[in-house]
């Protein structure tokens, strides 16, 4: 048998924390949605403008905000949240730049492990609007979309939000992933592309009602 150093033990030890601080934490957020996109997006630019506006469009009806509780469309999501009478929620990463938490938050959690984050950015949201975005944009995406592939998460909508940003990827998809067989048909069928907040916000709440959520808002 392999014994575990010491460095993987206390390795495990904080995994585990960072999981049981994390499901007791939220345990009483109810239904959620996370909101993903650029930590680098200004607030005077539109991208930040309108994910302030779905998040307070979602919070109003009674949805709990998840972000990633840093700077950018994260900010702008816990923000939108922070003006309706919801909950925001931010689950922060230890990054040495752009990570910082944003002052908009709830409930701020700090993770030092990507993947119990990701675990719990997950774990309670009935959709997820994704804004544009680097890489770590990318990365939660096709993750989601990996997940629904694999019936780890149980359907639900992926809506790209600023439609133009994400032509080229679903162009990608549709015309060599899909037709290669890397992909299967359907597969895409999660994904939602929209070009206004309006639309997003419709898709998401229609898709909680239809799971048996009660909205709160007017």
């Amino acid at each position: 048998m392999i014994k575990l150093s010491e460095q993987d033990r206390a390795r495990i030890s904080r995994v585990q924390q960072e999981l049981e601080e994390g499901i007791e934490s939220l345990a009483d957020i109810g239904a959620a949605v996370s909101i993903f996109g650029s930590a680098r997006a200004q607030p005077d630019s539109e991208v930040y403008r309108d994910a302030r506006r779905l998040a307070s469009m979602l919070a109003e009806q009674g949805l709990t905000i998840v972000t990633g509780g840093g700077p950018g469309v994260m900010e702008a999501g816990n923000l939108g949240a922070s003006e309706q009478p919801g909950t925001s929620v931010g689950l922060n990463i230890q990054l040495p730049r752009e990570q910082l938490a944003n002052r908009y938050l709830d409930i701020d959690l700090n993770f030092r492990y990507f993947f119990t984050r990701k675990f719990l950015l997950i774990r309670q949201a009935i959709g997820f609007a994704i804004f544009p975005g680097g890489y770590g944009t990318a990365d939660e995406l096709f993750e989601l979309l990996t997940l629904l592939q694999t019936g780890k998460l149980d359907p639900c909508p992926v809506v790209l939000v600023g439609g133009g940003f994400w032509d080229g990827l679903l162009q990608w998809l549709g015309e060599q992933v899909e037709p290669a067989g890397y992909i299967s048909p359907g597969d895409l069928d999660w994904v939602y592309r929209v070009d206004t907040v309006e639309e997003a916000a419709g898709i998401l709440l229609n898709h909680y009602r239809r799971q048996g959520g009660e909205l709160k808002g007017r």
